[in-house]
């Protein structure tokens, strides 16, 4: 309404509401500070400017600088009125409010409001109607544009999202490209057509494919989203192309890592050529975990040595170096790496990263300890693990001290005495004092522990196969294999028992045929495995194919230097007359661990002395 002299006033309940607006915005209701920021005056010189001005002399401001605002009281109360509703749960009042005071003004700040609001209340609908309106009135935002993006993503509407893509990356400086181009499939990955995502990306990127600034890192984008739709191989030939435009690029080679395995053979060639160019440490290094992942030890510590030589100061290739060599039973290596790592982490910003890297590296040189028999060494190794979720492997392992040490129950005790919080770690209790038993050469213990675990759980089938491992060291032949079997049974691609069935089958001598299928099966689920390598070998020795079995077990040896691998190739070896090479090969199998049964009973049915 307006007064005698024209001016237009506020209606009468409106201090009314202010002062209820201000109550509410002192409990954190109202979004006062919002408003403020949005219009550059204070509610309070709102009030004044436009309920006193006739009422005060104008203040003398000759000396301070003039601040224009497009802000009008009638503005500035749509915008309170909006906020109100919002408070007061209603928020399609509210939204309708602020997307009309964002058109009024122009103001991006409010046209996100408005979309934050139906975001709030769930609207994907409405979000878009302000999206889409913001974008309108302000076409050159990439704020607008990827809200509008973004939104259309969320519901699904992937064809609709071509042209917002395409100018988002249009209005990314060109040096960032590349990381705009990182962020797209993370952008699609909830899309329900992925195969249509990839499409569109596809077409959106079309601009940059052939530009060699930007090509590599544009065809990674493309390859990642031809694999999130399960076209492995058009991502195969994504990253080929985009290593040709730029061979010392990262993406198309880490690309290619993720594919790497037996199922994508043609992927690890794009991984070699970037290797032979001059990668960064990290990349050899994610190269060696996947190297590791497909049980390829040999090659994985090539690479591992390269990114210690080239980068001798990079922590974690020291751990993992380190590690590899305790397993390996390489003493005096080992403890140097560790020892390296230890003290490059030392010199690191306190992280929980650093804590656990740190917990497994005092592990791993206890256990070198260990196997020297320096016990209280390796207690000195323990006492040093301070992160919680790490004492665990130290409590097992100074179990396993006190058992090598003659004190078995001491050491049962301890393990049994560890929380059990949750199931898993139930779990990792049952197996330490398995493997503590097994260990220490009580089968039977082992054997009635697992019984009585196996009773709760018939179908765990990671107990069942413990089961079968320490029937066989009981010598309960047919119990092992019922188990086995009823393994299978219960999951199919359970690799380990079929290798574990058909390598006893073969060292007995017995169903050879049979025992070759199976091993056969198991490397179907892992062919690289050099430890079913080794039982195919064997098997294909105790069939009289001396040749063939000679050529599996070198190349398993080769992979995987170990002692009982190493008992396999030398008694072949022994067999054909190269008695000289045999001798070689076991002296090594000797070093990497001489406690191994299988090898000293075949050193002892040859009568060979070393």
């Amino acid at each position: 309404m307006a007064g005698s002299n024209g001016q237009r006033l506020l209606p009468l309940d409106y201090y009314g509401s202010m002062k209820r607006f201000q109550r509410l915005a002192s409990h954190g209701l109202a979004t006062l500070a919002y408003l403020t920021m949005a219009v550059g005056v204070t509610a309070v010189t709102i009030t004044t400017v436009h309920a006193q001005a006739a009422m005060a002399p104008p203040a003398d401001t000759s000396d301070e600088p003039i601040i224009h605002s497009a802000m009008t009281a009638e503005l500035f109360y749509e915008l309170f009125l909006g906020e109100l509703n919002l408070s007061g749960g209603e928020p399609g009042a509210a939204f309708s409010l602020i997307l009309d005071s964002a058109r009024k003004s122009n103001d991006g700040r409010l046209f996100q409001r408005a979309v934050e609001i139906a975001l709030q209340s769930r609207s994907g609908d409405a979000a878009l109607q302000a999206a889409r309106a913001w974008h309108e009135a302000q076409p050159d935002s990439r704020d607008a544009n990827r809200y509008l993006l973004q939104i259309l993503v969320a519901l699904n509407r992937v064809q609709d999202t071509l042209e917002p893509l395409r100018a988002d990356l249009a209005m990314v400086d060109l040096l960032e490209r590349p990381i705009a181009f990182a962020a797209i499939p993370r952008t699609y990955a909830r899309v329900t057509d992925k195969p249509l995502a990839a499409s569109v990306v596809e077409e959106a990127l079309a601009a940059y494919l052939q530009d060699k600034a930007v090509g590599a890192a544009a065809w990674t984008t493309v390859g990642r989203m031809r694999l999130l739709a399960g076209d492995s191989s058009g991502a195969l030939e994504a990253a080929r192309r985009g290593q040709a435009l730029d061979a010392k690029a990262d993406g198309p080679a880490l690309l290619a890592l993720e594919m790497m395995g037996p199922k994508i053979p043609l992927a690890e060639p794009i991984v070699k050529d970037y290797m032979n160019g001059q990668p960064a440490p990290e990349m050899r290094m994610a190269y060696a975990r996947v190297l590791l992942d497909g049980l390829r030890y040999a090659e994985a510590n090539q690479q591992l040595v390269l990114v210690t030589t080239e980068k001798p100061d990079f922590a974690e290739a020291w751990l993992v170096q380190g590690t590899l060599q305790a397993q390996d039973n390489q003493l005096p290596a080992a403890e140097a790496s560790l020892q390296r790592f230890v003290t490059l982490a030392q010199a690191l910003p306190a992280s929980e990263e650093r804590s656990r890297g740190l917990a497994q590296a005092y592990l791993a040189l206890a256990q070198v300890a260990e196997k020297r028999k320096d016990y209280p060494g390796a207690e000195a190794w323990l006492n040093k693990i301070d992160n919680a979720e790490d004492l665990f492997g130290a409590q097992n392992r100074r179990a396993s001290l006190l058992a090598k040490q003659g004190k078995m129950t001491e050491a049962r005790a301890l393990i049994r005495a560890l929380p059990e919080r949750n199931a898993a770690e139930t779990r990792l209790k049952l197996s330490a004092e398995v493997q503590l038993l097994r260990d220490n050469k009580d089968y039977q213990g082992a054997y009635d522990l697992l019984a009585a675990a196996i009773a709760k759980d018939p179908k765990d089938v990671d107990l069942l196969y413990d089961q079968a491992m320490v029937a066989e060291k009981l010598d309960k032949l047919d119990e092992m294999e019922r188990l086995l079997r009823e393994l299978i049974t219960i999951k199919p691609d359970f690799h380990h028992a079929y290798n574990a069935l058909g390598y006893s089958l073969a060292d007995r001598n017995v169903r050879l045929p049979e025992a070759r299928q199976l091993i056969q099966k198991a490397l179907e689920f892992v062919p690289n495995d050099p430890f079913i390598s080794d039982s195919l070998g064997w098997v294909e020795f105790r069939m009289g194919n001396k040749e063939e079995a000679l050529r599996i077990l070198d190349q398993a040896y080769k992979a995987k230097p170990d002692a009982e691998i190493a008992a396999h190739l030398g008694e072949i070896l022994w067999s054909v007359g190269q008695r000289d090479r045999a001798a070689t090969v076991w002296k090594e199998g000797l070093l990497i661990n001489n406690e191994n049964e299988t090898l000293q009973e075949t050193l002892k049915r040859l009568r060979v002395k070393l």
